[in-house]
């Protein structure tokens, strides 16, 4: 099955719906299967933005982004170290 990337926003959204309908229901997993995702991803989806507001949620996920390109370039530039020192030792 293909993974969907969704918005901060309209996860906010889903979740808002969520809260009213399960005042509804008595249970989560109809919840989960109404909005068509598992109980797993309504559980971590409410744990990471089930206090945000739609305004707090889309910079969180630029910021997250960025980290993981830092990530990235720090992998990178700890590699090119590792290889001069083992050109500067001599070993090849």
């Amino acid at each position: 099955m293909r993974r969907r990337q969704h918005t901060p926003g309209w996860i906010l959204c889903k979740l808002r719906g969520a809260d009213r309908m399960l005042g509804e229901w008595s249970s989560a997993v109809v919840l989960c299967k109404q909005f068509m995702v598992t109980e797993q991803t309504y559980y971590r989806s409410r744990n990471q933005h089930g206090s945000m507001k739609a305004d707090d949620a889309n910079p969180l996920k630029k910021l997250e982004k960025e980290n993981s390109r830092l990530k990235k370039i720090v992998a990178d530039q700890t590699l090119d170290i590792d290889i001069l020192k083992e050109v500067n030792r001599g070993s090849f």
